[in-house]
C-alpha cells in the first residue's frame, strides 16, 4: 500500500503512486460504486460530479492503514479521523480550477485514488495542477487505474479536472491535522460568539483609533479580534493592549513575561483562524514558540486544541 510514492514540489507539494493498492483493496473500493445508495449531485458552474460518503463502508482497519501511510508520507500529526467519499463524473462533467485551502476545522490532506480501468486519453478526466487560477497547466496527472494522488491542502493548491467523455470513478480519503479539528472550530466559534468591539476597555480606544488611520481595515479587524480573545479569557487592560499592538504589527510582545507572551501569541493565532484559515507554516512557528512555555489555566482549553495536544488519539 502506497509503497512507492513519488514526491514533487511544483506547482505545490504533492505525491503520486502508480500502483497504490493491492488488487483486493482496489476491488473493495470499486464495489462502493455498485452499491445502492443516494448520491449528492453537484451541478454548479464549475464543479460538476456526484458524491457520497462511503466512510462507513470501509473497514476501520483499512482506514487506519491508509492513515498511517499518510502520516509517514506527509510527516503531519494527523488525527484518527478519516472521511472517505466516492466521486463519480459522467460524460460532459468537469471540475474547474480551484484551491482547497484548509478553513477552520477542515481537512489538511487528501488522497485521491483513481479506479478507471482501460482509461484512454480521449476519455478525459485528467487532473491538472496550476500555479494560479490564471496560469497555464503546470502538471497533468492521468486518471489511470490504481493511481493515487496525495497533497497537503493550502491556499495555493490550485487544481481542476478536464471534461470527461466516459464515466470517471474516484475514491477520496480526507485527513485532519491535530491542531485544526472540528472540535477546535466549535471552540473558536464559541469564543467569538456575538463579537462586539465595544466590550473592549476604553483605554484601548486611542490605540485602535490611531491604528485605523494608518493600517488596512483587515489588519485592525484582526488586532481587534485578538483583543476580544484576551478580554474573554479574563486578561487585564495592559495585556489586551499588548495583544492589539502585537496583532496589528505595531510592537512585538515581550517574551520575558511568559504568560502575557503565551496569551498574546495564542490570541493572535485564534484571531487568524477565525478570520482566515489554517496555515501550516504559521502553526509551525507558533508551536515552536510555545513549546517551552508553561500552559496557563485560563488558556488551557484553547491551548490544547490549538497546539494539537489532545487530538492525536482521537477515534475514527
Amino acid at each position: 500500500m502506497l509503497s512507492q510514492p513519488k514526491h514533487h514540489h511544483y506547482p505545490f507539494p504533492f505525491f503520486y503512486d502508480d500502483a497504490a493498492f493491492s488488487e483486493a483493496q482496489c476491488a473493495a473500493l470499486e464495489s462502493l460504486f455498485l452499491q445502492e445508495a443516494e448520491w449528492q449531485h453537484r451541478d454548479g458552474a464549475f464543479y460538476r460530479c456526484s458524491l457520497r460518503d462511503v466512510t462507513k463502508n470501509i473497514p476501520a482497519t483499512f482506514q487506519m492503514e491508509v492513515l498511517d501511510k499518510m502520516r509517514e508520507i506527509t510527516g503531519l500529526p494527523l488525527v484518527n479521523r478519516v472521511l472517505v467519499t466516492a466521486q463519480r463524473m459522467l460524460p460532459g462533467q468537469i471540475i474547474g480550477i480551484h484551491s482547497d485551502r484548509p478553513l477552520l476545522g477542515y481537512e489538511i490532506a487528501r488522497l485521491v485514488v483513481q479506479l478507471n480501468k482501460e482509461w484512454q486519453v480521449e476519455h478525459g478526466g485528467v487532473l491538472q495542477l496550476f500555479t494560479s487560477p490564471e496560469s497555464a497547466v503546470a502538471v497533468s496527472i492521468n486518471p489511470e487505474y490504481n493511481k493515487a494522488f496525495g497533497f497537503v491542502l493550502n491556499v495555493d493548491s490550485y487544481h481542476g479536472v478536464t471534461e470527461v467523455t466516459q464515466p470517471r470513478q474516484t475514491v477520496v480519503f480526507n485527513f485532519w491535522h491535530a491542531a485544526n479539528t472540528p472540535e477546535l472550530a466549535a471552540h473558536i466559534q464559541a469564543l467569538f460568539t456575538h463579537i462586539k468591539f465595544s466590550e473592549l476597555p476604553p483605554t484601548l480606544d486611542p490605540i485602535a483609533s490611531a491604528a485605523e488611520l494608518s493600517l488596512p481595515e483587515e489588519t485592525t479587524l484582526h488586532a481587534g479580534t485578538a483583543a476580544i480573545a484576551l478580554q474573554r479569557w479574563g486578561y487585564d487592560e495592559a495585556t489586551i493592549a499588548a495583544g492589539y499592538l502585537h496583532s496589528a504589527g505595531l510592537s512585538i510582545c515581550n517574551a520575558n513575561d511568559a504568560e502575557t507572551y503565551a496569551a498574546v501569541l495564542l490570541a493572535d493565532w485564534v484571531a487568524y483562524l477565525h478570520r482566515n484559515s489554517f496555515d501550516l507554516a504559521r502553526w509551525e512557528i507558533l508551536s515552536h514558540a510555545l513549546e517551552r512555555v508553561d500552559i496557563y489555566a485560563r488558556l488551557m482549553a484553547t491551548w490544547q486544541l490549538c497546539l494539537g495536544l489532545l487530538n492525536t488519539d482521537m477515534d475514527i
